[in-house]
């Protein structure tokens, strides 16, 4: 590791936030000062790291003099109004939406392209989808072996990726239904306790949501594959954390179970669990808090040629937001 950093949390008090501290701690990033920000209802707090008590400040145009590396998880207008404040002194790692699709902002998962993090001429660098890092994670190894043409997928996503908010009302509906109390929704459009709910983010004009477009356009940046094709379906599930997606994958080369899971082998952050006779198998708990993604169910598809079905698994604040964000500072 290099000389020690001053690195600021743009968000400090949410789950991803928190997590990012988390991964700084265990990886033992080089944070020389820590400057942690939040909004001004959160300005005081005081969080640990360290073995020290570190006082939260109110975000503002003038909290980057003198940062190295901000990490920005605090939504996507907070990142466009104070992202371009950060990049002008220090290196911005962006988890929002916000600067993904711009053409100066690399889109970096440091397994799969860091080479990309090297060149950042605004001075930003976009953390992916959490759902797309998780099914990229897969993905990558077999593209590079076999080439990915095309994706068919569809994911289970816990409430934790609506933030605290969506544990709350899971948690809540819970407990209402248990004791035949009546509830309103209202972080979800509709009852998430024993349901799900084929709505995540808001719908576009050509009838899929935000978040299954993000799994095209954000995989082909990745991937440098612009001719990628993905269909997507992505929904909500009783599940407090770790994103699960199932997926078909077309490939330009033959290819079958066997020679899949020998194309896992070695490749950092992924890792196989596959041996259903002995109900051996990727789910959500397996992956929580933890910092692999897990793949397994790998199969070949009966109804397409040359392709894949396969089941992954992952946690979607970890892997899927704070510490990929970390990963890329690592990279740094």
């Amino acid at each position: 590791m290099s000389e020690p950093k001053h690195v600021a949390i743009v968000g400090a008090t949410g789950a991803v936030g928190e997590e990012m501290l988390l991964c700084l701690e265990q990886r033992n990033f080089p944070v020389g000062k820590l400057t942690l920000l939040a909004s001004a209802r959160s300005a005081g707090k005081r969080i640990p790291f360290r073995g020290e008590d570190i006082v939260v400040q109110e975000l503002t145009h003038d909290s980057f003099a003198g940062v190295d590396i901000a990490l920005f998880s605090a939504g996507g207008g907070i990142s466009l109004e104070f992202g371009p404040s950060a990049a002008a002194g220090a290196v911005v790692i962006d988890n929002s939406s916000a600067f993904r699709m711009d053409e100066g902002v690399p889109l970096v998962v440091p397994e799969i392209n860091p080479e990309a993090a090297k060149d950042h001429p605004k001075g930003i660098i976009a953390n992916p989808n959490c759902t797309t890092i998780i099914s990229l994670m897969a993905l990558a190894p077999l593209h590079e072996k076999f080439g990915l043409k095309s994706v068919i997928a569809s994911s289970y996503q816990a409430v934790s990726g609506s933030g605290a908010q969506g544990i709350v009302e899971l948690e809540e509906q819970v407990k209402a239904i248990a004791n035949n109390l009546p509830f309103t929704p209202k972080v979800y459009p509709r009852q998430i306790a024993f349901n799900v709910i084929p709505q995540v983010d808001a719908f576009t004009d050509n009838g899929y949501t935000k978040e299954e477009m993000k799994m095209l356009n954000e995989g082909r940046k990745i991937l440098g594959h612009a001719d990628l094709k993905v269909s997507c379906t992505c929904v909500r599930v009783p599940v407090y954390r770790s994103h699960s997606v199932s997926i078909t994958a077309v490939f330009a080369k033959p290819v079958d179970a066997e020679s899949a899971r020998a194309a896992f082998a070695g490749k950092p952050g992924i890792q196989v669990v596959d041996d259903p006779a002995n109900k051996i198998f990727p789910v959500p708990l397996d992956t929580t808090g933890k910092d692999n993604c897990l793949v397994g169910r790998i199969r070949k598809n009966l109804v397409l040629d040359n392709a894949l079905d396969l089941w992954v698994v992952g946690d979607q604040v970890r892997k899927g937001a704070a510490l990929n964000a970390v990963q890329i500072a690592e990279l740094l």
